[in-house]
Protein backbone atom coordinates (compact mmCIF):
# COMPACT_ATOMS: atom_id res chain seq x y z
CA UNK A 1 0.00 0.00 0.00
CA UNK A 2 1.69 3.42 -0.88
CA UNK A 3 -0.89 5.99 -0.01
CA UNK A 4 -4.42 6.65 1.34
CA UNK A 5 -5.82 6.50 -2.63
CA UNK A 6 -4.77 2.46 -2.15
CA UNK A 7 -6.63 2.28 1.09
CA UNK A 8 -10.03 3.81 0.20
CA UNK A 9 -9.93 2.42 -3.12
CA UNK A 10 -9.94 -1.25 -1.07
CA UNK A 11 -12.36 0.78 0.97
CA UNK A 12 -14.71 1.08 -2.51
CA UNK A 13 -13.99 -2.19 -4.03
CA UNK A 14 -14.87 -3.95 -0.74
CA UNK A 15 -17.87 -2.10 -0.22
CA UNK A 16 -19.01 -2.90 -3.72
CA UNK A 17 -18.74 -5.91 -3.54
CA UNK A 18 -20.87 -6.42 -0.48
CA UNK A 19 -23.55 -4.51 -1.68
CA UNK A 20 -23.34 -6.70 -4.76
CA UNK A 21 -24.71 -9.29 -2.07
CA UNK A 22 -27.11 -7.04 -0.76
CA UNK A 23 -25.52 -6.00 2.33
CA UNK A 24 -25.11 -2.28 2.71
CA UNK A 25 -21.96 -0.88 4.40
CA UNK A 26 -21.10 2.93 4.87
CA UNK A 27 -17.71 4.51 3.42
CA UNK A 28 -16.43 4.93 6.92
CA UNK A 29 -17.40 1.50 8.20
CA UNK A 30 -15.47 -0.31 4.70
CA UNK A 31 -12.52 1.51 6.06
CA UNK A 32 -12.74 0.38 9.18
CA UNK A 33 -13.14 -2.97 8.05
CA UNK A 34 -10.23 -2.70 5.93
CA UNK A 35 -8.35 -1.00 8.43
CA UNK A 36 -8.69 -3.95 10.74
CA UNK A 37 -8.24 -5.95 8.02
CA UNK A 38 -4.73 -4.82 7.51
CA UNK A 39 -4.24 -5.52 11.24
CA UNK A 40 -4.72 -2.00 12.39
CA UNK A 41 -7.02 -0.83 15.25
CA UNK A 42 -8.85 1.50 13.74
CA UNK A 43 -8.80 3.74 10.21
CA UNK A 44 -7.39 6.75 11.85
CA UNK A 45 -3.93 4.74 12.78
CA UNK A 46 -4.18 3.08 9.88
CA UNK A 47 -4.57 6.53 7.98
CA UNK A 48 -1.80 8.19 10.53
CA UNK A 49 0.45 4.83 9.27
CA UNK A 50 0.50 5.74 5.71
CA UNK A 51 1.27 9.39 5.79
CA UNK A 52 4.04 8.98 8.36
CA UNK A 53 5.57 6.31 5.48
CA UNK A 54 4.74 8.92 2.70
CA UNK A 55 6.95 11.45 4.73
CA UNK A 56 9.36 9.00 5.32
CA UNK A 57 10.17 8.01 1.59
CA UNK A 58 9.85 11.59 0.26
CA UNK A 59 12.67 12.42 2.71
CA UNK A 60 15.00 9.30 1.96
CA UNK A 61 14.37 10.00 -1.36
CA UNK A 62 16.13 13.62 -0.93
CA UNK A 63 18.57 12.09 0.84
CA UNK A 64 17.93 14.73 4.21
CA UNK A 65 15.12 13.44 5.80
CA UNK A 66 15.28 16.24 8.70
CA UNK A 67 18.08 18.91 7.62
CA UNK A 68 20.04 19.83 11.23
CA UNK A 69 19.69 23.53 11.61
CA UNK A 70 16.22 24.40 10.28
CA UNK A 71 13.58 26.19 12.76
CA UNK A 72 10.78 24.06 13.13
CA UNK A 73 7.69 24.35 14.86
CA UNK A 74 7.58 23.63 18.66
CA UNK A 75 4.34 21.62 20.54
CA UNK A 76 5.44 21.41 23.98
CA UNK A 77 3.76 19.12 25.96
CA UNK A 78 2.46 19.34 29.95
CA UNK A 79 2.21 15.41 30.62
CA UNK A 80 3.29 13.28 27.81
CA UNK A 81 6.64 11.92 25.74
CA UNK A 82 6.10 11.60 22.50
CA UNK A 83 8.37 8.56 20.99
CA UNK A 84 8.76 7.95 17.09
CA UNK A 85 6.69 5.83 15.99
CA UNK A 86 3.87 6.87 18.14
CA UNK A 87 0.81 7.95 17.08
CA UNK A 88 -1.30 10.49 19.69
CA UNK A 89 -4.34 12.48 19.84
CA UNK A 90 -3.42 15.86 21.95
CA UNK A 91 -5.00 19.04 22.52
CA UNK A 92 -3.78 22.34 21.94
CA UNK A 93 -5.48 25.09 23.66
CA UNK A 94 -2.39 27.64 24.21
CA UNK A 95 -2.59 30.15 21.84
CA UNK A 96 0.96 30.07 20.75
CA UNK A 97 1.27 26.08 20.51
CA UNK A 98 -1.98 27.02 17.79
CA UNK A 99 0.08 28.91 16.11
CA UNK A 100 2.88 26.31 15.72
CA UNK A 101 0.33 24.08 14.57
CA UNK A 102 -1.56 26.05 12.19
CA UNK A 103 1.85 27.39 10.37
CA UNK A 104 3.10 23.71 10.34
CA UNK A 105 -0.38 22.34 8.71
CA UNK A 106 0.83 25.53 5.90
CA UNK A 107 3.82 23.79 5.11
CA UNK A 108 5.56 20.35 5.46
CA UNK A 109 3.38 19.26 8.55
CA UNK A 110 6.52 18.64 10.65
CA UNK A 111 6.49 20.23 14.32
CA UNK A 112 9.05 19.53 17.22
CA UNK A 113 7.31 17.64 20.27
CA UNK A 114 8.78 18.23 23.35
CA UNK A 115 8.30 17.48 26.86
CA UNK A 116 9.00 20.83 29.37
CA UNK A 117 10.41 20.23 32.72
CA UNK A 118 7.69 22.06 34.76
CA UNK A 119 4.13 21.40 34.50
CA UNK A 120 2.32 24.29 35.75
CA UNK A 121 4.34 26.29 33.36
CA UNK A 122 2.16 27.93 30.48
CA UNK A 123 4.92 29.84 29.32
CA UNK A 124 8.04 27.53 28.69
CA UNK A 125 9.44 29.76 26.37
CA UNK A 126 13.24 28.69 26.48
CA UNK A 127 15.68 25.71 26.75
CA UNK A 128 15.96 25.63 30.42
CA UNK A 129 12.24 25.10 30.66
CA UNK A 130 12.23 22.09 27.87
CA UNK A 131 13.91 18.58 28.01
CA UNK A 132 16.66 18.83 25.53
CA UNK A 133 15.36 16.33 23.50
CA UNK A 134 12.05 15.95 22.08
CA UNK A 135 10.47 14.61 18.42
CA UNK A 136 9.96 15.12 15.06
CA UNK A 137 6.68 14.67 14.31
CA UNK A 138 4.38 14.97 11.53
CA UNK A 139 0.51 16.77 12.32
CA UNK A 140 -1.02 14.52 10.65
CA UNK A 141 -4.58 16.43 11.10
CA UNK A 142 -6.39 18.40 13.61
CA UNK A 143 -10.27 19.49 14.49
CA UNK A 144 -11.44 22.12 16.22
CA UNK A 145 -13.23 21.25 19.18
CA UNK A 146 -16.73 23.29 20.79
CA UNK A 147 -14.65 25.41 22.99
CA UNK A 148 -11.69 26.42 20.59
CA UNK A 149 -9.34 23.80 21.90
CA UNK A 150 -7.84 21.85 18.87
CA UNK A 151 -7.38 18.33 19.02
CA UNK A 152 -4.54 17.28 16.95
CA UNK A 153 -3.32 14.32 15.14
CA UNK A 154 0.91 13.54 16.03
CA UNK A 155 2.66 11.07 14.80
CA UNK A 156 6.85 10.57 15.74
CA UNK A 157 8.94 10.31 13.45
CA UNK A 158 12.74 10.89 14.77
CA UNK A 159 14.34 11.65 17.94
CA UNK A 160 16.14 15.01 17.48
CA UNK A 161 17.97 17.51 20.25
CA UNK A 162 16.75 21.11 20.88
CA UNK A 163 19.79 23.30 19.54
CA UNK A 164 17.39 26.78 20.14
CA UNK A 165 14.51 28.04 21.19
CA UNK A 166 13.15 31.31 19.31
CA UNK A 167 10.01 32.76 20.85
CA UNK A 168 8.16 34.82 18.43
CA UNK A 169 4.54 34.36 16.96
CA UNK A 170 5.05 30.79 18.03
CA UNK A 171 8.04 28.68 19.53
CA UNK A 172 10.23 27.08 17.16
CA UNK A 173 13.33 25.31 17.55
CA UNK A 174 16.48 24.76 15.78
CA UNK A 175 16.92 20.86 15.53
CA UNK A 176 19.58 18.65 15.59
CA UNK A 177 18.00 14.92 14.31
CA UNK A 178 20.00 12.52 16.55
CA UNK A 179 20.77 9.11 14.54
CA UNK A 180 20.44 5.60 16.56
CA UNK A 181 23.20 3.25 17.74
CA UNK A 182 23.38 -0.41 18.05
CA UNK A 183 19.57 -1.29 16.18
CA UNK A 184 21.22 -4.17 14.20
CA UNK A 185 23.60 -5.33 16.48
CA UNK A 186 22.72 -9.17 17.79
CA UNK A 187 22.63 -8.00 21.32
CA UNK A 188 19.60 -5.73 20.66
CA UNK A 189 17.61 -8.78 18.66
CA UNK A 190 18.31 -11.05 21.62
CA UNK A 191 16.88 -8.14 23.90
CA UNK A 192 14.04 -7.47 21.64
CA UNK A 193 13.37 -10.98 23.03
CA UNK A 194 13.50 -10.90 26.39
CA UNK A 195 12.22 -6.98 26.30
CA UNK A 196 8.86 -9.09 24.71
CA UNK A 197 8.89 -12.05 27.12
CA UNK A 198 9.12 -9.45 30.46
CA UNK A 199 6.71 -7.25 28.82
CA UNK A 200 4.10 -9.98 28.71
CA UNK A 201 4.68 -10.53 32.67
CA UNK A 202 4.64 -6.72 32.90
CA UNK A 203 1.25 -6.02 31.87
CA UNK A 204 0.13 -10.13 32.05
CA UNK A 205 -0.99 -10.16 28.93
CA UNK A 206 -1.17 -13.60 27.02
CA UNK A 207 -0.07 -13.04 23.16
CA UNK A 208 -0.22 -16.64 22.56
CA UNK A 209 -4.22 -16.05 23.29
CA UNK A 210 -4.14 -13.62 20.36
CA UNK A 211 -5.08 -14.18 16.48
CA UNK A 212 -2.23 -14.51 14.21
CA UNK A 213 -1.34 -10.97 13.09
CA UNK A 214 -3.35 -9.44 15.67
CA UNK A 215 -1.31 -7.44 17.72
CA UNK A 216 -0.89 -4.24 15.84
CA UNK A 217 -4.91 -4.10 16.22
CA UNK A 218 -4.88 -4.02 20.69
CA UNK A 219 -1.37 -1.45 19.98
CA UNK A 220 0.99 -4.59 21.35
CA UNK A 221 4.42 -4.88 20.72
CA UNK A 222 5.71 -7.42 18.42
CA UNK A 223 9.33 -8.73 17.91
CA UNK A 224 11.28 -7.11 14.58
CA UNK A 225 12.68 -4.16 14.34
CA UNK A 226 14.87 -3.70 17.90
CA UNK A 227 14.78 0.43 18.07
CA UNK A 228 11.15 0.34 17.02
CA UNK A 229 9.75 -2.43 19.48
CA UNK A 230 11.52 -0.29 22.48
CA UNK A 231 9.93 2.61 21.24
CA UNK A 232 6.48 0.42 21.40
CA UNK A 233 7.13 -0.32 24.67
CA UNK A 234 8.20 2.61 26.33
CA UNK A 235 5.00 4.65 26.09
CA UNK A 236 2.98 1.65 27.81
CA UNK A 237 5.12 1.55 31.01
CA UNK A 238 3.64 2.83 33.86
CA UNK A 239 6.37 5.13 34.46
CA UNK A 240 7.20 8.80 35.47
CA UNK A 241 7.30 11.38 32.84
CA UNK A 242 11.10 12.25 33.85
CA UNK A 243 11.89 8.00 33.48
CA UNK A 244 10.41 7.98 30.08
CA UNK A 245 12.43 10.95 29.04
CA UNK A 246 14.93 9.41 29.80
CA UNK A 247 14.39 6.78 27.96
CA UNK A 248 13.57 8.79 25.01
CA UNK A 249 17.19 10.56 25.80
CA UNK A 250 18.70 6.72 24.91
CA UNK A 251 19.76 6.85 21.64
CA UNK A 252 21.85 3.65 22.15
CA UNK A 253 19.04 0.54 21.50
CA UNK A 254 20.70 -1.48 23.60
CA UNK A 255 21.05 0.75 26.50
CA UNK A 256 17.30 1.86 25.63
CA UNK A 257 15.45 -1.98 25.75
CA UNK A 258 18.27 -3.36 29.10
CA UNK A 259 16.59 0.14 30.86
CA UNK A 260 13.13 -0.91 29.93
CA UNK A 261 14.00 -4.43 31.11
CA UNK A 262 15.70 -3.41 34.47
CA UNK A 263 11.69 -0.62 34.57
CA UNK A 264 9.49 -3.89 34.01
CA UNK A 265 11.31 -6.39 36.66
CA UNK A 266 10.94 -3.39 39.51
CA UNK A 267 7.38 -4.35 39.58
CA UNK A 268 3.68 -4.59 37.70
CA UNK A 269 1.82 -1.52 36.89
CA UNK A 270 -1.33 -0.35 38.62
CA UNK A 271 -2.87 0.32 34.96
CA UNK A 272 -1.19 0.19 31.38
CA UNK A 273 -2.27 3.32 29.65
Amino acid sequence: MRDFRDAKAMAKTLREALHAKSITFTNSESQELVARILGYRDWNVLAARIQATQSSATSVQANTPFPAGLDIPIVPMRDMVLFPHMISRIFVARDKTRQAVEHALVGDRRIVVVTQKRGIDDRPNTLDALYPVGVIANVVDRQTQVDGTLKVTVCGLQRTGIVRVTDGEFLAAKAAPIEEQGSQSAKAATLSSAVLDAYQTYADVDFSALPPGSKARFGLPSIGDPSLLADTVAPLLSISIEQKQQLLEANDVVVRLERIIELMNAGHPKAVA
